[in-house]
């Protein structure tokens, strides 16, 4: 099974890169193959939510960065290797008749090129399955079974393949053996070709998502149950962040609703940010960026952090974000285990409204005991309502400090309510309403 989201959550999480920034996704994308990068990508664009199959994947990935395997292929090899399986036609099949004279001439004079296209895949497979003994044998002897991986031993024990693995490849091979080989790679044993490059190219994202959690000192995050409605993260931050500042949370069915305030330029918007990546990276069984994480699996993942308006449509912001609540809601309705995230709600119309409905939703998201939620909003007076009507919310702002008149932001969760507002302060501190007071000269 796979975790439930969408692209409005993809795109507030940045997973694959914005108006040419790098996403989350190109953090972790340090593979060796084309196969490699694109089996990386379709795992970002479809977590998991089944408890052993994102702690198996955690603890394969945790084997590989303890023991930092190399990747022993060249990538040239798939290349032509993928090139060469595609041509299925069978009226490019090689055969002994076709060793004549005149073959020989044309591929002096005109090289032949369908023919070396044959043989350089030919070539490039046979020195893929000869380089696999050895790498399966260090994935036996490092890496826990894992049966993707494991299946390439039992694919190279098939006997029509091993002559291939016993030919001596210093010179070109001759051309009735590369006819006698194509037969067998291009068409008999095709598909488990395709299924041995898949191991390869799985293993080439293991290796390189552990090279990054070795460099960057990420932690593996162990799954849990999800009816144990809890969230440990330790020491968390966003991974784009080269000097970030870590924060520490804790969820469980008594506070499953995490109430956020603080000024503007606090940090709001980045914290939920990075609590999203890290329940993101979690559900994958990736490496995290934290000092421990602990979570309960969760069955889908909804942000609304950067919502659009939708001028097409004749949408205005405030309807956009109404739009979005109902989906979601729709998504709570059907008893699901979800992680929500609402960056300031209602910030599309006046002050009235938003209070209102603030403290509509809040209280009724509150009701929903399987899940788990983040709520951010400047109207601080919602939480003051909030703390009579609902005793599973957990309050918590990010607090700013004042040096003279100028606002000095800790980005450290802190428990409580802030009353922090210094919209106007700023204003006055970048001279807008003097230079909007000049005379004209």
């Amino acid at each position: 099974m796979s975790l439930m989201t969408d692209k409005q959550t993809l795109t507030d999480l940045n997973i694959f890169g914005k108006q040419g920034s790098d996403g989350v996704y190109a953090i972790f994308n340090n593979t060796f193959t084309r196969g490699g990068a694109e089996l990386l990508e379709e795992m970002f664009r479809h977590p998991l939510s089944d408890k052993e199959a994102i702690n198996a994947r955690s603890n394969v990935i945790r084997a590989f960065a303890a023991k930092e395997l190399p990747f022993p292929y060249q990538v040239s090899w798939f290349d032509a290797a993928e090139q060469y399986l595609e041509n299925t036609d069978e009226r490019s099949r090689l055969n002994d008749q076709q060793d004549s004279l005149g073959r020989k001439l044309n591929q002096l004079i005109a090289g032949d090129n369908a023919y070396k296209g044959i043989e350089r895949g030919v070539e490039s497979l046979i020195h893929i399955l000869q380089t696999t003994v050895s790498f399966a044998a260090a994935l036996r002897e490092h890496i826990p079974f894992n049966q993707e991986l494991t299946m390439a031993d039992s694919l190279l024990q098939l006997p029509e393949l091993l002559p291939l693995l016993q030919e001596p490849l210093k010179q070109k091979l001759p051309f009735a053996r590369v006819a006698e080989y194509d037969k067998i790679l291009r068409f008999r044993q095709r598909d488990v070709m395709k299924q041995l490059l898949q191991q390869l190219y799985l293993a080439d994202v293991y290796l390189s998502v552990a090279k990054i959690a070795v460099t960057k000192n990420f932690c593996f995050p162990v799954a849990l149950e999800k009816t144990l409605q809890q969230v440990v993260l330790e020491d968390f931050y966003h991974p784009a962040l080269t000097s970030p500042i870590k924060n520490s949370i804790s969820i469980s069915l008594a506070n499953n609703v995490m109430f956020l305030t603080g000024a503007n330029m606090a940090g709001k918007s980045t914290f939920m940010k990075a609590l999203g990546i890290a329940m993101f990276l979690g559900q994958m069984g990736f490496p995290v960026p934290a000092s421990k994480m602990e979570f309960s699996v969760r069955d889908g993942i909804f942000t609304t952090i950067n919502l659009p308006d939708n001028l097409t449509q004749g949408a205005s912001h405030f309807y956009a974000e109404v739009l979005r609540i109902k989906n979601i809601a729709r998504e709570l309705s059907r008893d699901k285990y979800l992680f929500v995230i609402f960056d300031e709600l209602f910030r599309g119309t006046n002050v009235k409204d938003a209070f209102e409905a603030t403290v509509a939703v809040t209280s009724a998201i509150a009701r929903r005991k399987n899940c788990m939620f983040v709520v951010s909003t400047h109207i601080i007076e919602a939480g003051d309502v909030l703390k009579d009507k609902c005793s599973n919310i957990n309050f918590v702002y990010l607090p700013t400090l004042m040096e003279g008149n100028r606002p000095v932001y800790t980005h450290r969760l802190t428990p409580g309510i802030t009353a922090d507002r210094h919209g106007m302060l700023i204003i006055k501190n970048e001279g807008i309403l003097d230079i909007l007071n000049q005379k004209k000269q």
